[in-house]
């Protein structure tokens, strides 16, 4: 289980989002799932945060899906 779950700074690493990016993601429900086994953790899974950013792969501008 070592490096499964990954603690937001290195979701920031992976996705080039801020800190504060990430967690207005996760109030509205928008970015990759997360954990909280404590109310002040806050953990995701490698896997689950690179599929979501496979996930979002465009392949032209415009009306954002």
């Amino acid at each position: 289980m070592t490096g499964e779950f990954i603690q937001p700074s290195e979701v920031v690493e992976l996705t080039g989002l801020s800190i504060a990016a990430l967690a207005q993601l996760r109030y509205h429900g928008r970015g990759p799932r997360f954990y909280k086994p404590t109310p002040r953790t806050v953990l995701y899974k490698r896997s689950e945060v690179l599929a979501w950013l496979e996930a979002s792969a465009q392949t032209k501008t415009g009306v954002y899906a």
